[in-house]
């Protein structure tokens, strides 16, 4: 749990410092910043943005040039005049007397004819058509850019970090789901032997789990590691100084979950640590003091004090109804694991 812990900081701390580092980025590289430091608009360009400024305000938000003369992008200098004088003859002062802001309007369009009419100044405000205006934000116009906070930021790398990490553990499951399959299948060939059929009864094999040599409990140098098996038909087991038999399949390896991922697994321990403080588990029950349930339980549950017989036969119960608390094998390291009680 410790290890999990200091795993869990250097993550939190490396995605602090990350996170710091690529926000420091983007205020050193943000468009805004470009604008003011590197750009300065011409008096055309600011023309251009107080008439579309203008023109927004009074014919509505998202007017262009183009619109407000019914005209497409790519019109010609006469198309560009014939609407002018159709839409002229709309907004004439003479034919809007008493509306508001009449003499405005028809001056605006006056000048929108002009700069279309004028290549260079058309090909400049072409510019903004299709790149966007900069709005104007107190002491001159500038782009508007997205720039993520320190909690966007921070959110982003952790479920990158969480997603990279369960991909490294997707592909650990794959890596020992091949291993622990390679094991059933020595362990079948070494059995059924070179008729390839699956024999009644029981029988021991050793696979060789590789490696180089190596000391055994008695001081001989032995080749490689050796793991000490039972094959009972297709079905491969464990066998356990205790005699208890552990099958050996698919299920051994441990399959990535995404409350796995240190993010989550983080925020799980802290829970379960409030809770035990609490004297409450997660579920909301009651935990019981330590040696609560000794009496009730009888010694039920205790394992043998004897030493393995050293025999290939499971205890009572077999070996599919009786399996005990043992090691398992994935991808060559062995895990702690709880079988079910017996019945």
């Amino acid at each position: 749990m410790r290890i999990l812990h200091l795993v869990a900081f250097l993550a939190v701390l490396v995605t602090a410092v990350v996170a710091y580092v690529f926000i420091a980025a983007l205020r050193e590289q943000s468009p805004l910043t470009r604008v003011q430091t590197h750009y300065r608009w011409t008096k055309e360009d600011h023309e251009i943005f107080d008439l579309v400024s203008a023109i927004e305000s009074t014919e509505g938000k998202g007017t262009t040039f183009y619109s407000w003369l019914n005209i497409p992008s790519t019109a010609t200098t006469n198309e560009v005049s014939k609407a002018y004088r159709r839409k002229s003859l709309q907004l004439h002062p003479d034919k809007n007397k008493g509306v508001k802001n009449a003499h405005e309007r028809f001056a605006r369009l006056g000048v929108v004819a002009a700069i279309l009419r004028n290549a260079e100044k058309r090909e400049r405000y072409d510019f903004f058509y299709k790149n966007g205006v900069p709005k104007w934000r107190g002491t001159g116009y500038y782009y508007s850019r997205f720039r993520p906070g320190i909690g966007t930021v921070l959110t982003f790398l952790v479920i990158l970090t969480s997603g990279l990490q369960y991909l490294v553990q997707k592909m650990n499951y794959n890596r020992d789901v091949k291993r622990v399959q390679q094991i059933v299948d020595q362990a079948r060939a070494v059995a059924w032997g070179t008729k390839g059929t699956p024999v009644e009864g029981q029988r021991k094999v050793k696979v060789n789990l590789g490696g180089g040599a190596r000391m055994d409990d008695d001081g001989n140098v032995v080749a490689g590691r050796w793991l000490d098996l039972v094959v009972e038909g297709e079905s491969v087991f464990i066998l356990e100084p205790d005699g208890s038999l552990l099958p050996v399949d698919s299920d051994t390896a441990v399959a990535p979950s995404i409350k796995g991922t240190w993010f989550l697994s983080l925020v799980t321990s802290l829970v379960q640590k409030v809770g035990k403080r609490d004297g409450v588990k997660i579920d909301g029950s009651r935990t019981e003091p330590e040696g609560a349930g000794d009496e009730s339980d009888g010694g039920s549950g205790t394992a043998s004090d004897a030493p393995g017989s050293g025999t290939v036969t499971p205890k009572e119960g077999g070996a599919r109804n009786g399996r005990a608390a043992a090691t398992s094998m994935a991808g060559g390291r062995r895990r702690k694991a709880v079988a079910g009680r017996r019945k």
